[in-house]
């Protein structure tokens, strides 16, 4: 599993949902990061992944189409309201993409969440030092 902070744009070979680069592999980690940074806390105005609440993912694909993605992620706080909305919508992001069949999302609070996770973007964003 990776933690990256590092805004990624999707490859512009990517043709019809497959990517010639990745040997016709339609699900690649940089289409999830993108989905993922379409999420937000509703309470905050900075997706997820630049908060620093995606720990790490996977990408299990044994045969194109079928791909499985694994997504181990946190919340702010362990008793957030939102946690299941947002949950919810990381699954939902995250199947829209071509060629991925199921999504597991495993919601931890270890490591517990700390503002040091942030991206330096957002935590300019936020105004937090």
């Amino acid at each position: 599993m990776t933690h990256n902070h590092e805004k990624q744009v999707p490859d512009a070979s990517v043709t019809d949902g497959v990517n010639p680069a990745t040997g016709g592999r339609m699900v690649t980690e940089e289409r999830v990061w993108e989905a993922l940074r379409q999420c937000y806390d509703p309470e905050i105005p900075v997706n997820i992944v630049d908060l620093g609440l995606i720990y790490g993912l996977k990408i299990e694909e044994e045969m194109p189409g079928e791909a499985n993605v694994f997504i181990r992620m946190t919340l702010t706080a362990p008793g957030c309201g939102m946690g299941p909305v947002i949950a919810g919508d990381v699954k939902r992001r995250t199947q829209q993409i071509p060629g991925v069949r199921n999504v597991l999302v495993d919601v931890v609070f270890d490591p517990p969440w700390s503002t040091s996770l942030m991206s330096e973007a957002a935590r300019l964003m936020l105004n937090i030092s």
